[in-house]
């Protein structure tokens, strides 16, 4: 008989605790295993890298400085444990975080507004995609880096429809719910993703990734620009 998949494991590090222990039961309550809690970015680093979960969320700002503590913690546990996800919580929308812990690495990143939490089957779904080496932008996030195009970039070329298309893969969106999203069919979808692929250089060979870096591929050219 075969043995049921084990849990994913989660550490958190949010220093406001309502939100912490909320966090700690929607997780729960979505059958993922909250092995680490903490309210302080440096506990929170020496702890996750002892306990190694499948995926890290950490807050912004943390004590003890109060400052960006923990994005600093979230790129040292990128830096030290590849194989766990990073998803980024922040009070605000800041997209120079998101493309800090992007680095040259999109996968398994994300970065959400802490109001998204609130939406449980959302939240629930953007940590166990971020935990299997996907991506969770934040809508807002995302509509703030397309919003800052210029004409000399590749994505200048992209049709209205192809910068929708890549702005909720961004979100982290299969192609069916790309599809669902836009109110557009599958096949529409796939004809799209493929122009974004070759507009932007992503090769469509190799990596399942593919779509995390046709998004990388867009903010890498905006990255100055923030």
């Amino acid at each position: 008989m075969t043995a049921p998949p084990a849990a994913l494991r989660v550490s958190i590090g949010e220093d406001d605790v309502l939100l912490r222990e909320g966090m700690a039961r929607i997780l729960t309550g979505a059958g993922l295993d909250v092995v680490v809690q903490s309210g302080d970015a440096e506990d929170l680093l020496r702890r996750t890298l002892v306990y190694r979960p499948d995926v890290a969320i950490v807050d912004v700002q943390m004590p003890p400085r109060h400052e960006d503590d923990g994005v600093v913690a979230a790129l040292e546990i990128r830096r030290r444990l590849p194989g766990t996800g990073v998803l980024l919580l922040s009070q605000f929308c800041e997209p120079a975080f998101a493309l800090e812990l992007i680095g040259d690495r999109p996968e398994g990143v994300g970065y959400l507004l802490k109001e998204r939490v609130g939406d449980v089957h959302s939240f629930t779904e953007s940590v166990s995609r971020v935990a299997a080496g996907g991506s969770a932008l934040d809508p807002e996030v995302v509509a703030r880096m397309l919003g800052r195009r210029s004409p000399s970039s590749a994505v200048a070329a992209l049709t209205p429809r192809e910068l929708a298309v890549l702005a909720a893969m961004a979100e982290g969106k299969s192609n069916s719910g790309v599809a669902e999203t836009l109110y557009i069919s599958l096949a529409a979808v796939e004809k799209h993703v493929t122009s974004i692929f070759r507009k932007l250089g992503v090769s469509s060979a190799g990596t399942e990734h593919r779509r995390v870096h046709a998004v990388l591929a867009y903010l890498q050219q905006r990255q100055n620009e923030f």
